[in-house]
């Protein structure tokens, strides 16, 4: 006992000597020196530095290790300190806007509480002075119509600038009575909570007309910086196709009134996309505050620019951004997004993705606010990359998969693509492009080598079958839709040396294995940039390796609790080397989760357009294989159920020589992959007898209950 003392004692005096060592400004800085390069090295590494370093050489090797202990503590304590602090910049700008909103719902209310008397009124003196009452309505009506007549600029010079500035101001005031006032009456979205790591407060309205979402959360970045991000539509919205600023001039208040001209892709083949023409004003208010507002010139009687064949032209109710500087640094931001899209034209089963608050608040507000999310953790160094690639990289990498991938479902004529002409029904469109400069830019040596790309598309319609699970699951187990031979085919087009066009006979699926490498992931996870490596053995042709296979991959929304606007899984094959301007030619599906409880009795619809006939499969009807499934689902009037739309699309680089055999190839390759989507749907939707029963399925598992079922199956 007393030896094992004398130990503790000694160790004790150490360990003092250690923690009241004194080091000289010299070795401060070696030691730092090394801190940076790595915090916590190990014993042979600090006796290397005492042997390699004169300066370090007076210091005991448990001071040292002591000395690194409290450095690594201090830095703790430090990121620590500086995190509690924005939470609670956070939490302190939250409360602010948890006091203004309840301050509009209070004026809201009064309002309520005094129309409601004063209708009351009215009410009990109609019987009396019933005349009067009719003659006095007439007369405030034509006073309101007076007064809207002299809102609204003169046609003769409805666009001069004064006209215009006009146009701008009412714009403003409009906006900011939706942003902060009680123009609209405003609805919290449910999943969209306040707290010092979420996005903000995000609302919805469901009585104004079109639709309309409202977001307002802090961001750590300077209004300055944030309004410039805002105004580039093009880097966060990528529903987005284009923006063209036609005109812009300045206003004597320092103001910039732009026209726009924006082409949105439309989010399935089965519907056709929309585009804008609006009028844009940017200026500071006198607290200092910036604001951009925006609406369509169609709304104003000014000018609305010239119509396209191909899309169909949405108006832009007033909206736009409104950011205040914060105490201590950050902005606040209160985002509204207004729309009336025209949906004369859509079916009535996808509607709902046109006229539903809740989908656009996900696809615009919400991705605006994560955009910006992103870029401050990126500038403040919260986000760490292992890969050695710049963030900004790989958020390019991620925007060039998901709006050329919009591109391939959109099929604009503009960009090359044209209708293949097909003998007889067929439920898979395809498309060809003649010309492949415009797939990849200045990869010019590509254009010599091939003959042009294929897309194949089909859109279908899911039921009760979950998004996030279908896009895990078809992310996680390739082998269950993918052929390893069709892989390879488009990774050797890639380079230029595409093979023979592989059959369905001799191509082998299921016959490799995956490997999933992460790149980078948003703030909340919501999205997912990795490369897949397809190991080789499983591509051959005539005996030869063909090498390994890589896929640069995107996915999003497979997480049940995240709010997504949608779950897809886009993938482009990819040269090792990585670098920034490889050509992407991605493939993939898209799920459009359709948020209604009606459902639709008819279930098979035909859009007819200029260019070619499109179908909806239902792919609820054909699960169980039966011919009277569609007579099943359309008579089902569980309220429970719930609908999607599955878009997929794969591109084929061609050669002219086997044109027509690759589109032999693309054709039957998207049928197979449709089949096997069939199987998989019909794993994971739940059974009519476990809902019944109340039997709870693992949606977090889909493997799981794809096993159970097939076992089951089997057993029948």
């Amino acid at each position: 006992m007393a030896m094992i003392a004398g130990g503790k004692d000694r160790g004790k005096q150490v360990m003092d000597s250690g923690k009241y060592a004194r080091y000289t400004p010299d070795q401060v800085e070696a030691l730092e020196r090394v801190y940076n390069e790595c915090p916590k090295p190990s014993s042979s590494k600090r006796q290397q530095l005492i042997r390699e370093c004169p300066i370090l050489s007076k210091i005991e090797p448990k001071q040292m290790k002591v000395w690194f202990q409290n450095r690594r503590c201090r830095e703790k304590q430090r990121k620590e300190a500086s995190r509690l602090q924005m939470v609670n910049r956070k939490l302190t700008a939250m409360n602010k806007l948890l006091m203004e909103e309840n301050d509009r719902l209070q004026k809201q209310v009064s309002h309520l509480v005094y129309d409601n008397g004063r209708m009351h009124q009215q009410l009990q003196n109609a019987s009396i002075a019933n005349d009067t009452t009719c003659e006095s309505m007439i007369s405030s009506g034509q006073l309101m119509q007076q007064q809207n007549q002299t809102l609204q600029p003169p046609s003769s010079d409805a666009n001069s600038p004064a006209s215009l500035l006009a146009i701008a101001e009412e714009t403003l005031a409009e906006f900011l009575d939706k942003a902060t006032g009680t123009a609209v009456k405003w609805v919290q979205m449910v999943g969209m909570k306040p707290g010092p790591d979420s996005i903000g407060i995000v609302s919805v309205s469901h009585s104004c007309s079109g639709v309309a979402a409202r977001a307002y959360g802090l961001v750590n970045l300077e209004p300055a910086k944030v309004m410039e991000i805002l105004k580039d539509r093009l880097t966060w919205y990528r529903d987005c196709r284009s923006l063209d600023v036609r005109t812009a001039f300045t206003t004597a208040k320092g103001g910039n009134i732009e026209f726009l001209y924006m082409q949105t892709y439309a989010p399935t083949t089965l519907a056709r996309a929309r585009d804008f023409w609006t009028l844009r004003y940017s200026t500071s208010l006198e607290d200092g505050s910036l604001v951009v507002c925006e609406r369509s010139m169609t709304s104003t009687g000014g000018l609305a620019g010239p119509t396209n064949s191909n899309f169909i032209r949405a108006e832009m109710l007033p909206s736009g951004y409104l950011i205040r500087a914060c105490e201590g640094g950050g902005a606040m931001i209160h985002i509204v997004d207004h729309v009336n899209l025209d949906t004369s034209s859509v079916p009535e089963i996808l509607r709902q993705l046109y006229e539903s608050p809740r989908i656009l608040a996900q696809k615009m507000t919400v991705a605006a606010f994560r955009h910006i999310r992103q870029i401050a953790c990126e500038t403040s160094g919260e986000v760490s990359i292992d890969t050695g690639n710049q963030p900004a990289v790989l958020r390019s990498f991620a925007q060039r998969l998901s709006r050329s991938f919009n591109d391939a479902i959109n099929g604009f004529p503009d960009d090359g693509w044209s209708f293949l002409e097909f003998d007889g029904v067929d439920d898979v469109t395809l498309y060809i492009n003649l010309s492949p400069s415009k797939l990849f830019g200045s990869h010019s040596s590509l254009s010599s080598l091939v003959g042009g790309v294929l897309c194949a598309k089909a859109s279908m319609l899911l039921q009760n079958v979950p998004p996030a699970s279908l896009i895990r699951f078809l992310r996680e187990h390739r082998s269950e839709w993918a052929n390893s031979g069709i892989d390879a085919y488009s990774a050797a087009s890639l380079r230029g040396t595409p093979y023979t066009v592989p059959g369905f006979i001799n191509s082998s699926s299921g016959s490799f294995n995956q490997v999933i490498i992460p790149l980078a992931h948003t703030v909340e996870n919501e999205e997912f940039l990795e490369v897949v490596r397809l190991e080789s053995h499983a591509f051959r042709q005539d005996d030869v390796l063909l090498g390994d296979v890589y896929q640069l991959q995107l996915c999003e929304g497979i997480d049940e609790d995240a709010v997504s606007s949608c779950a897809q899984l886009v993938f482009a094959p990819m040269d090792q080397s990585f670098s920034c301007d490889t050509p992407l030619l991605p493939s993939g599906f898209r799920v459009m989760p359709l948020d209604f409880k009606a459902l639709i009795s008819i279930t098979f619809y035909v859009i007819q357009d200029s260019t070619a006939s499109r179908k909806t499969l239902d792919l609820a009807s054909t699960l169980e294989g039966d011919s009277g499934g569609a007579t099943r689902i359309a008579g089902n009037t569980d309220s429970t159920d719930t609908r999607s739309v599955l878009t997929i699309a794969f591109q084929f680089i061609f050669k002219n020589y086997v044109r027509e055999s690759s589109a032999t190839m693309a054709r039957e390759y998207v049928r197979s992959v449709v089949a096997s989507v069939q199987r998989v749907a019909m794993a994971i939707t739940p059974s009519r007898v476990g809902v019944e029963l109340g039997v709870n399925h693992s949606v977090g598992f889909p493997q799981a209950d794809i096993l159970a079922r097939w076992v089951l199956s089997s057993y029948r």
